[in-house]
């Protein structure tokens, strides 16, 4: 519990190992809602201030009352209070034997809770809010009918702490249900006492006074610069924001149409510009005083900055399967090859691979065709037509248990009913391991690593059609596969259109007629895959041609010659973008879609009342608690869709999105957290039906 004053400011310095493996420190200065001008702008002087006695590479932080970032109330596990009074108040030694004590606290938050002293009377409660009456030995803790479970705990741990803290332990905790007062009739002479006789009921409940906090996807950078001896603050681009507009000669602004703004100042931008950046963060856009502002130097970027770029690269950062070590200020690059056989001893490598296992667990392939499942022949295990949808079962070992991944394949040229039918399918699939399964939706075209390393190399993905052994597809004469892929688990065959503008020099491409087929390799192709893959796409014999060496009859399969790309380096390997994780609460409390990002987060954080989004940048899990909100799971796949559309950096909206039950979480969704605990939602049966 901290206690802060509303009439003067705070520091609150943080120095921790978690940003990108360096170094990170943290800057919070915090300002109660009365402070005075001259306070603030106080404030802000001294930020600076430290800010360059610590060499400027702080992320500094504005928190203003009421209106806090989710990382400041995290540091503070059991709550904060406001307290009336400035700094005559603020500074004086709190005795731990005081008993002549009488406040009321008004109690708010579900995941980082805010007290807040209100007048001692009937008129300051209401039926959706907790309240606290502190009388010195007693603590009396008012629950309101609408509040919740996790609300109501969260207060109970703060009652404890003023009792432990301020009282040596000495003070008597109750609670009073509000809407069964009568249940407590000692506790509630004791109210009567203080507060006098109620006059008619309580008010109703009264929505936070807080921004939405809704995903804001309006997202203008603004320059900040020197011109003439005057500072110059002029907008350079909306969303989606590249990473080369950003010059470490200036400064920038980055405004999430006033609901978040972010400070950015370059490593050669001039001190006059270093100073005043935030000042006309403030000043230009006449922001609201509640707004939160963050500033940061370059090479310090918080994850939230991060996200709002299409893509992002550090100074250091590899490309492909290798790890960077940071070492201070110096980066050590050590180039380790990805080895399968770690990822159930480190489920940290399961989740930077997305990958759960080796792939060798068992595959049960279903198609949808009538609106049911039907089972497909395992001969033809792979082959994924655009017309149809599927159901992927991998079933694997994990410590001595059975695991499930259910895979919903959705063809591109699938029906609205098929795709439905596919979702309904999952659940009944879901519902007969007993919600073990997790869930993840694949997009054709967008298939997850796992899903490609499963088929062991043989995955051909064709552009309409169906599986279906009773259709017959039309022919279409010569048909063009694109193969690409740097081993077994990584490769698939793509049918293209027919057509010379489809070959690229990068990759393999198998081209198969009625009478024979082509396997034409790309001058800088890196694969070494094609002709394994051909081999399933085709039994006829297979002619390899060279590019540049192409015989006559491969350009009239084509349709004629014709320009394509050609590049004159192998392609690099996949980049992975370096976006920390972020973590994020959903709820529909107020009637619509809000989600509450979750700072530094832990295991502890997942709430069995939640519905929570854990966003990977190449992945999206959605994590549903075993008590969670009923509507909440039922729109988390909306939500999910939702939070990829109105996402400032343009996102993918096929990204896959992954959804995960409590308790069945499997690595690649646990190695984001810091030790995991397997063990930590096991209950008995009996302990099970007391919590219902």
């Amino acid at each position: 519990m901290r206690v802060f004053n509303l009439c003067i400011f705070y520091f609150f310095c943080q120095i921790v190992e978690n940003r990108g493996s360096r170094q990170s420190i943290d800057i919070h200065y915090w300002i109660g809602n009365t402070s005075s001008q001259d306070e603030q702008g106080a404030a802000a002087i001294y930020v600076t201030q430290l800010d360059e006695y610590l060499g400027g590479s702080p992320l500094q932080h504005r928190e203003v009352q009421g209106y806090e970032s989710p990382r400041f109330r995290g540091y503070f596990k059991n709550g904060l209070i406001y307290k009336k009074g400035g700094v005559a108040s603020g500074f004086h030694h709190v005795d731990t034997n005081v008993y002549n004590i009488l406040r009321l606290l008004h109690v708010k938050g579900r995941k980082h809770v805010t007290a807040t002293e209100v007048e001692v009377s009937w008129n300051s409660f209401n039926n959706g809010d907790i309240f606290l009456l502190d009388i010195g030995k007693a603590i009396v803790q008012w629950n309101g009918p609408q509040s919740n479970r996790r609300e109501k705990l969260k207060a109970v741990l703060l009652a404890q702490d003023i009792r432990d803290r301020e009282r040596g332990g000495r003070a008597q905790i109750g609670v009073v249900e509000g809407g069964d007062e009568k249940d407590s009739p000692e506790l509630m002479k004791i109210m009567t006492a203080v507060l006098g006789q109620r006059n008619g009921p309580v008010r109703e409940a009264t929505p936070d006074d807080r921004s939405d906090q809704a995903q804001n996807n309006n997202v203008r950078l603004y320059h900040v610069f020197e011109h003439s001896g005057n500072l110059v603050v002029q907008e350079v681009a909306t969303e989606p924001l590249t990473q080369d507009l950003l010059r470490s000669s200036d400064c920038y602004i980055a405004d999430q149409r006033g609901s978040s703004v972010m400070v950015w100042k370059g490593k050669q931008a001039s001190k006059e510009e270093r100073r005043e950046a935030l000042n006309r963060a403030l000043v230009t856009k006449n922001y609201p005083s509640s707004t939160s502002v963050k500033v940061m130097s370059e090479g310090g970027e918080s994850a939230m900055f991060k996200h709002l770029f299409k893509s992002w690269r550090d100074k250091g950062q590899t490309q492909g399967l290798g790890t960077t070590y940071n070492v201070g200020k110096i980066a050590k690059v050590d180039q380790t090859k990805f080895d399968v056989m770690q990822l159930h001893a480190r489920p940290e490598l399961a989740a930077q691979h997305r990958m759960v296992d080796d792939a060798s667990g068992d595959v049960t392939v279903w198609r949808i065709e009538n609106l049911e499942l039907a089972e497909v022949n395992r001969r033809t295990y792979g082959q994924f037509y655009g017309g149809d949808c599927y159901l992927v079962l991998y079933t694997y070992q994990r410590s001595g248990q059975q695991q499930y991944i259910l895979y919903m394949w959705q063809g591109r040229h699938a029906t609205t009913d098929e795709i439905t039918a596919c979702a309904y399918q999952a659940v009944n699939v879901d519902n007969k391991y007993n919600g073990a399964p997790v869930q993840v939706r694949v997009v054709m075209g967008k298939e997850p690593r796992h899903f490609l390393a499963i088929f062991k190399g043989k995955l051909i993905i064709f552009e309409g059609g169906t599986g279906r052994a009773s259709a017959v597809n039309p022919d279409k004469g010569a048909r063009l596969f694109q193969v690409r892929g740097n081993d077994e688990l990584s490769t698939k065959a793509t049918e293209v259109q027919a057509r010379a503008s489809s070959l690229n020099t990068n990759d393999v491409f198998l081209l198969k007629t009625d009478h024979v087929s082509y396997l034409w390799y790309g001058k800088v192709c890196a694969s070494v895959v094609g002709r394994a893959m051909s081999d399933v796409l085709s039994k006829q014999d297979k002619q390899v041609v060279m590019e540049g060496q192409e015989p006559a009859e491969f350009w009239v399969a084509l349709g004629g010659k014709g320009p394509y790309a050609i590049y004159t380096s192998p392609p690099p390997q996949t980049e992975e973008p370096l976006h920390s994780p972020r973590l994020f609460e959903c709820s529909n409390q107020t009637g619509r879609f809000r989600m509450t990002e979750v700072d530094d987060f832990t295991q502890d954080d997942l709430d069995e009342e939640d519905v929570m989004l854990l966003d990977t940048w190449e992945e999206i899990f959605l994590w549903v608690g075993n008590l969670a909100n009923q509507y909440e799971t039922k729109e988390a796949w909306n939500s999910a869709q939702e939070y990829l559309r109105t996402h400032p950096a343009r996102r993918d909206p096929d990204t896959p999105i992954i959804f995960v039950k409590e308790g069945h979480e499997p690595p690649t969704f646990t190695g984001w957290f810091n030790a995991w605990d397997p063990h930590k939602w096991s209950v008995s049966e009996s302990d099970l039906s007391e919590r219902h």
